[in-house]
């Protein structure tokens, strides 16, 4: 069913009963129109080492087993990555990156993530996003935020069982866990909220911890401020707070 208007999106994550019926309500919404013409155009004049493959072109939805115990989120797909590929962090720097250090977490049984079919699977972890198409810049715009947002809530909603901690990739993304610590959780943020710093760890009685986590984009991680090791200890604090370690 297509979604294209934030009132459908709404009431479309509202209805989807499980993950695979989410994931595929995400995959047809055409809600934000700078980002369905963004994300159509990348797909239509791609990058020239990839002009050979066929685009994904729509919404990413999340990846991961229903019954995580440790959310990932991000910021929104990369144009050339998962907007082509089809998998949220697949075929790009960022996903090398991710990948290789949920492997060595033991959460991911490989250490690459190239394309939809590559085999990859993960284990106790499941990773979606705040905004679920590429955005110009990777700056998506507040309303096209608060647009996608039922998506994520739903997603959040329906692994709530399991979820005992959430890596919040950036500071895009750890504002957009505060929405849903209300709508999903029925709980304020605090007063006065928390800031974003690399290794912040926030715990709430009711609802999962938070942990904040540099971005693992190239930009962070060809200067260094984001290194292996400075993942694997986020990771490490992320398994040992979900009862993993």
């Amino acid at each position: 069913m297509l979604s294209r208007t934030p009132e459908d999106v709404a009431a479309h994550a509202a209805a989807a009963s499980d993950l695979p019926v989410l994931d595929a309500g995400i995959s047809d919404c055409f809600a934000c129109p700078r980002l369905v013409a963004w994300r159509e155009e990348v797909a239509v004049t791609k990058r020239a080492a990839f002009r050979d493959q066929t685009y994904w072109g729509r919404p990413i939805p999340g990846f991961g087993p229903a019954g995580a115990e440790i959310g990932i989120l991000g910021l929104a797909p990369a144009a050339h990555g998962g907007n082509r590929t089809g998998r949220v962090f697949t075929g790009d720097r960022s996903g090398d990156v991710l990948f290789a250090a949920l492997h060595r977490a033991g959460l991911a049984n490989q250490p690459t993530s190239v394309s939809a079919d590559d085999g990859l699977s993960l284990r106790h972890t499941r990773i979606f996003a705040a905004v679920r198409c590429a955005p110009p810049d990777n700056k998506p715009l507040p309303v096209e935020r608060d647009t996608c947002a039922p998506w994520l809530h739903r997603e959040v909603e329906l692994i709530r069982p399991t979820l005992r901690v959430v890596v919040a990739l950036g500071g895009f993304a750890w504002a957009a866990w505060w929405p849903i610590l209300k709508h999903v959780y029925g709980r304020s943020a605090p007063v006065p909220r928390p800031t974003f710093t690399h290794g912040a760890h926030v715990s709430l009685p009711g609802g999962p911890d938070l942990l904040g986590c540099y971005h693992v984009s190239q930009q962070n991680t060809f200067t260094g401020r984001l290194t292996p090791a400075m993942l694997d200890d986020v990771f490490d604090s992320a398994k040992r707070l979900a009862g993993l370690a």
